[in-house]
């Protein structure tokens, strides 16, 4: 690993608020920053091996995509215009069924290639096949935790405590989290062993909720309950945790996130596009629930764009709210960022303080949709673009830079792979 310089640069450190430096250099030393401030707090004499003229471009945090199926790349604008339902059970699940192994490796580089793009550097990320993930994202460099999908019909008990101890502690890039699919999905018993899993470990338990107003009114048909209510009652929650979607949450609900420290992961573009809904995330926000923002997978998106995501919070707020003032622009910025690492668990890749890993982004503020600089986060979420971002780095190294991707194995031979799965399921039309 080598050290890096970047200087003349804007720098958004997200460390204490969206105040930035200006004419501030950042160095880096292997994986980790070394210094984030003003040039002339700089201490000097250190060799570098690279020196980045930043141009006063700005230098941020990497936004943290706190909910994906990253595999699901060979689904992309398959099964669209389609309820929910229809969706996972008559184009989802029975292609997912003919995946062979080694498809959800290439499948999950692809999605990588989108994400460094986007000026994303880690991902949350639940899907089948967690060792092919693993190896795909360490091989790219890339920072991804994974979540276990658990349902009736994969991912046992024992494989999410096999992957439990297999996926943590052996590469910092990778992790492993307990998690469910949904209560629609998994059986009450089902659900009560994935508590005791998460007694025994004393680890945080995650997964879809209330994501449609039909999932809510079948769990309370079945047990009386809002999923939140049942998975409280089984003790899933009792070592924290958190839900993707969350867009009909009960007010009984929301005292129980909040009881149990809960987080919520919002998906403003899937659930626009299956027309889920809006969550109402200005009220998650005065309730004090942290919050992080997620792109969901590429079958359903289709798009993993976090520009995209971070406009699509802000101005559906205003929209639910009727109040142009219901989300603000600094709050969404911070969603993107800090309140995704720490969904995550990611406290050493939240901000950029010396010590910190050096997971970064450069945007490029000469752009004629980022000028004039009034206002660096508004122009960010209103009028930035994946088109914005210059470079994407990860614990140190350059994975992207000026188009250009360096993860170890050439786009093309990743595109010509993903295609052949994608032949090979019946995807093409």
């Amino acid at each position: 690993m080598s050290r890096i310089r970047i200087y003349n640069a804007r720098i958004l450190t997200m460390a204490d608020g969206c105040n930035f430096i200006e004419d501030g250099v950042l160095t880096t030393d292997g994986e980790r920053i070394t210094y984030a401030g003003t040039a002339d707090g700089e201490k000097q004499g250190t060799v570098y091996d690279r020196e980045i003229d930043a141009k006063g471009n700005l230098i941020m945090p990497g936004f943290k995509n706190a909910h994906t199926h990253s595999g699901m790349t060979f689904l992309r604008s398959f099964a669209d215009d389609l309820p929910l339902d229809r969706w996972l059970n008559e184009s989802v699940f029975p292609r997912e069924a003919k995946l062979k192994d080694g498809d959800i490796y290439w499948c999950t580089k692809l999605a990588v290639m989108e994400y460094l793009t986007s000026g994303i550097t880690a991902c949350f990320d639940m899907y089948l096949k967690p060792y092919e993930i693993a190896k795909a994202t360490e091989e790219c460099g890339f920072r991804c935790v994974q979540v276990g999908g658990m349902n009736n019909f994969s991912q046992s008990l024992e494989l999410q405590e096999e992957w439990f101890n297999e996926l943590n502690g052996k590469n910092p890039l990778t992790s492993y989290i307990l998690g469910y699919h949904a209560e629609y999905t998994c059986s009450k018993e089902l659900l009560s062993g994935l508590s005791e899993l998460s007694h025994k470990y004393k680890a945080p338990v995650w997964g879809h909720n209330s994501e449609t107003a039909s999932e809510v009114s079948g769990c309370e048909e079945r047990y009386g309950l809002t999923p939140t209510e049942l998975a409280d009652s089984l003790g899933l929650f009792d070592y924290g945790g958190g839900g993707y979607h969350c867009v009909y949450l009960s007010d009984n609900d929301i005292e129980i996130f909040k009881k149990r420290g809960l987080q919520i992961v919002t998906n403003p573009s899937s659930n626009t596009k299956l027309a889920s809904g809006i969550a109402p995330i200005s009220r998650y926000l005065k309730e004090g629930i942290g919050l992080a923002i997620g792109t969901d997978g590429p079958a359903s998106n289709n798009c993993l764009d976090m520009f995209r995501e971070m406009f699509l919070v802000a101005g559906l707020q205003k929209l639910k709210e009727s109040d142009a003032s219901a989300m603000d622009a600094n709050e969404v910025l911070y969603m993107a960022t800090v309140g995704g690492a720490r969904a995550m668990g990611l406290d050493e890749c939240d901000t950029l303080e010396a010590g910190k890993y050096a997971d970064l982004i450069m945007l490029d503020m000469s752009k004629p949709e980022m000028q004039p600089v009034c206002n660096v986060t508004k122009n960010i979420v209103y009028s930035g673009s994946k088109a914005d971002v210059k470079l994407t780095m990860i614990a140190g190294d350059i994975l992207y830079e000026d188009g250009r991707f360096n993860i170890g194995e050439a786009p093309d031979t990743i595109i010509r792979e993903v295609n052949k799965v994608n032949q090979e399921i019946g995807g093409v039309r």
